[in-house]
């Protein structure tokens, strides 16, 4: 069976017309609600619950046949993930268009990472979750949970937040960071580090959260406040690439300094960082190459 004979064997994008009306109406609450959990009914996706079939669902209830999509694992885009994903976008919906490129998508999909480069207002990350709520850690029980989070009661959240600094002398949490949207709901960003949680605040792009094995949705519309918890006398902050000489390290491959950079062990057993985001490295590179500097 050739590739177009597999694509025309499935309705475009994979799920029946139903189910991506149901998953479009959650979108649509989840948008007029800034980080309500809105539930909805996740279906059966031809891989295991956990890698990705909430983000998965999104996109492919929201992808038309001009669409340019880009598919980032950790903000990579050849990763397994990332290429296993993609792979499946081109084969159940003929006709969209895949990149690598941030810059030339309408629709991006991506676990664990906003990319560099600022999104537009033209554009849609949809970010795969493994757990939705922030308050799991502090409540086992759902319903308690809602009632909390209609009542806007983080008390017990910031307890843990206060409880991590009493401990560790500041707040420990290096993934997943809670986050006020529009002045209510507090939301997990999914495992995005710290570095990410600033691009939730104001973003011109529209975000959305799948969370497949939980079966919920929710956003951060474009232009809406997302405040990270913190205390005043503690506040939120990113990570620190800074060495012990307090110089900020940079990219091993381009030579960036203000992105967020993956640690790896070099062959002779040292360490060297890179840009995470393989997209805003090679740009980096090639502006480097323009303009004369050795890449």
């Amino acid at each position: 069976m050739n590739a177009m004979t597999r694509a025309n064997a499935y309705n475009f994008g994979f799920l029946d017309e139903y189910a991506k009306k149901e998953v479009r109406r959650a979108i649509l609450k989840a948008i007029a609600i800034p980080g309500y959990q809105v539930p909805y009914a996740s279906r059966e996706m031809p891989m295991g619950r956990g890698f990705g079939t909430g983000g998965l669902q999104l996109t492919l209830s929201l992808i038309g046949p001009d669409e340019v999509v880009k598919v980032i694992d950790q903000g990579s885009d050849d990763s397994v993930n990332a290429v296993n994903l993609r792979q499946f976008i081109e084969m159940t919906c003929p006709g969209v268009s895949t990149t690598t490129k941030t810059a030339a998508c309408t629709l991006i999909q991506s676990r664990h990472r906003i990319p560099e480069r600022p999104l537009t207002s033209g554009q849609i990350i949809v970010l795969q979750v493994p757990y939705p709520d922030p308050l799991v850690v502090v409540e086992p029980s759902e319903s308690k949970r809602k009632t909390m989070h209609g009542e806007a009661d983080y008390a017990r959240l910031l307890v843990k937040l206060y409880e991590d600094i009493v401990k560790f002398d500041e707040i420990t949490i290096s993934h997943r960071y809670p986050t006020r949207i529009n002045g209510h709901y507090v939301i997990d960003p999914s495992p995005i580090p710290r570095w990410d949680v600033p691009k939730l605040n104001d973003s011109a792009a529209l975000i959305l959260f799948g969370a497949g094995r939980e079966k919920k949705i929710y956003a951060v519309p474009p232009h809406t406040r997302a405040e990270p918890l913190a205390f005043s006398d503690v506040p939120f902050r990113v990570e620190d690439f800074h060495d012990e000489r307090g110089r900020r390290r940079a990219c091993a491959r381009c030579g960036c300094t203000d992105s967020f950079l993956d640690e790896f062990v070099t062959d002779a057993g040292g360490k060297t960082w890179q840009c995470s985001d393989s997209d805003w490295c090679e740009e980096q590179m090639l502006t480097r190459q323009a303009e004369g500097e050795p890449a």
